[in-house]
């Protein structure tokens, strides 16, 4: 007997610019490929569902071919059990110091392990930092310039190879124990 486990999926660049995504719709493209107890969180692109699939591969493959039909542009996505999330965020180094009023944490969800890289790792303008990783999870401190973050999302793509996406510390916290809710 298999046992359905949460998964959490990370949806990359939507509801940004013309890459509109509903979550009503969302939740019912993931229902119609028969992943079970479907819900979003907040309107960036996060979905927990249920599966007896345990082969992530699998799965990523199948949800972003759906996604792509159904929105009609590819919608990258990266996928963490809860299990896995909760391990990564037990990994995290940001400590229970909140970030300074110029600083974000962030964790960026990576499609592969990221390794093959001597960390930390700084940015030359000094906007961001990759303190550690865990699996494919790298822990980013960001500082703001001119009262915004900078994206390094896609230098880490570049950096390890992966697909990535991006959530804030805090965010991330609050997606795991919404996920874990009945």
């Amino acid at each position: 007997m298999t046992t359905d486990q949460i998964h959490i999926a990370f949806l990359r660049a939507v509801n940004v610019g013309s890459r509109k995504v509903e979550m009503a719709r969302l939740r019912e493209v993931l229902t119609g490929l028969g992943l079970g107890s479907v819900r979003t969180y907040i309107a960036s692109g996060n979905a927990f569902f249920t599966s007896a699939d345990s082969d992530p591969e699998r799965l990523v493959a199948l949800i972003e071919r759906a996604l792509e039909d159904a929105f009609g542009f590819e919608i990258p996505t990266i996928l963490r059990t809860a299990d896995q999330l909760r391990a990564e965020l037990a990994a995290a180094p940001f400590g229970k110091t909140p970030p300074a009023a110029d600083e974000r944490f962030s964790m960026l969800y990576g499609s592969a392990p990221l390794t093959g890289t001597d960390l930390p790792v700084r940015s030359p303008k000094g906007d961001w930092e990759v303190l550690g990783t865990h699996g494919g999870t790298a822990f980013v401190r960001w500082r703001l310039l001119g009262g915004r973050p900078v994206n390094p999302a896609p230098v880490i793509e570049k950096m390890f190879g992966v697909r990535a996406t991006g959530r804030f510390f805090h965010t991330s916290q609050k997606i795991l124990a919404a996920a874990e809710k009945n």
